[in-house]
């Protein structure tokens, strides 16, 4: 019997700052005893619930259910522990998998090496066992291993959601510094956006925030497109609650009024992305998009803005930087009255430039970049 089987315990991975907001969202989904730690959240479940929340969640990053546990001072340590696991009750010589690897505070310091250690414990496993051995597929594999050291403590676990949960399977194209469709999720949560109010995108890029304003208010599940998850290779996997859980989040999804959710852009081959991957959504075509640069739209009064303006990787001609914020800022307050604007700033530092006095701010990080979404109230 593996970890998770014994403590119905698992593992959520989220982006961090996110993590008060990830558990509030487990919550809803059903999760129990759930603890927020640094990047990630710890909780429980029961297969409905786990199936639930992969298929759902719109800001967890992936799911890890726990195998084994060990303390571990040796790379030798970890081959003897992953060349333990019955690895033939979770998937075949047939399947590829792939491990990933995070290491800190352990004598062993090197995450790759760590990484291929658990790697030839699970081929040398099945050589002895079945006579061949798996390949081992690092893109695409059709299993994910996580192996978590901390303190010289080992976690080895299956990734349940099979890759990360922010590929939805909509953006099949992509502008330069596409934003996380987790991050975007994140943003549209903390709109309260109820959809009263139309939402508008002015700088919409290929469409992300768009996309994820009309997931959430038509009930489509953020894992719709997605053709497998990990869960299903677990050996006490359940099928038939699999399939319930799929209908029941299916029979919610409603459809988009038109006109409720829009978005602009200056850059045609953007809005070319942005109506190529909304059409991968269900009701996706009822976004209206066109080309047209912010300052040319007439106005936006009494809606729900939502943006991720470019910034200095983006805009790289820096003289530049602080006077487009500074026409971002003239915009909604000459033609966004009694409008509620949210702008997500890559660099914190030009929020000023705006020069509109924020409702609030709040810390979101993309990958390396320490941003901030921030509330205008448009009077």
């Amino acid at each position: 019997m593996f970890e998770y089987q014994k403590s119905h315990r698992f593992f959520a991975q989220i982006a961090s700052g996110m993590e008060e907001t990830g558990a509030a969202e487990l919550a809803e989904l059903g999760a129990q005893q759930i603890e927020p730690d640094f990047c990630g959240i710890y909780f429980e479940a029961d297969h409905h619930t786990l199936y639930k929340i992969n298929y759902q969640s719109r800001l967890i990053t992936r799911i890890l259910a726990p195998l084994i546990k060990f303390h571990c001072y040796h790379t030798d340590e970890l081959y003897k522990k992953a060349h333990s696991v019955p690895w033939d009750s979770l998937f075949s010589v047939k399947h590829t998998f792939a491990v990933q690897a995070v290491v800190s505070n352990s004598q062993i310091t090197h995450s790759q090496y760590a990484a291929l250690r658990v790697k030839d414990g699970i081929v040398d496993y099945f050589r002895e066992h079945a006579g061949s051995r798996p390949s081992v597929e690092r893109q695409t594999p059709d299993v994910w291993i996580h192996l978590h050291l901390e303190n010289n403590y080992a976690t080895i676990s299956l990734d349940t959601s099979g890759g990360s949960l922010h590929r939805r399977g909509y953006r099949l194209e992509s502008v330069e510094a596409p934003m996380p469709e987790t991050l975007a999720a994140a943003i549209i949560r903390f709109t309260e956006w109820d959809g009263s109010q139309p939402l508008y995108d002015p700088m919409c890029g290929s469409g992300t925030l768009l996309s994820e304003a009309m997931m959430k208010h038509c009930y489509i599940p953020a894992g719709f497109l997605r053709k497998k998850f990990g869960f299903e290779f677990l050996p006490d996997f359940d099928a038939k609650i699999w399939q319930e859980v799929k209908t029941a989040a299916d029979q919610q999804i409603i459809s988009l009024p038109a006109g409720l959710v829009a978005g602009s852009d200056i850059d045609s081959d953007a809005i070319q992305a942005s109506r190529k991957n909304l059409s991968q959504i269900p009701g996706g075509r009822n976004v209206k998009l066109q080309v047209l640069d912010f300052q040319d739209i007439p106005n936006l009064e009494n809606q729900v803005i939502v943006c991720n303006p470019p910034y200095g990787i983006r805009l790289k001609q820096k003289d530049s930087i602080i006077d487009f914020y500074r026409k971002i800022g003239d915009f909604l307050k000459q033609r966004c009255r009694g409008s509620l604007a949210y702008i997500y700033f890559g660099d914190r530092q030009l929020i000023p430039a705006i020069g509109l006095r924020p409702a609030w701010k709040k810390s979101l990080k993309n990958g390396p970049l320490d941003g901030r979404l921030v509330k205008f109230e448009i009077f």
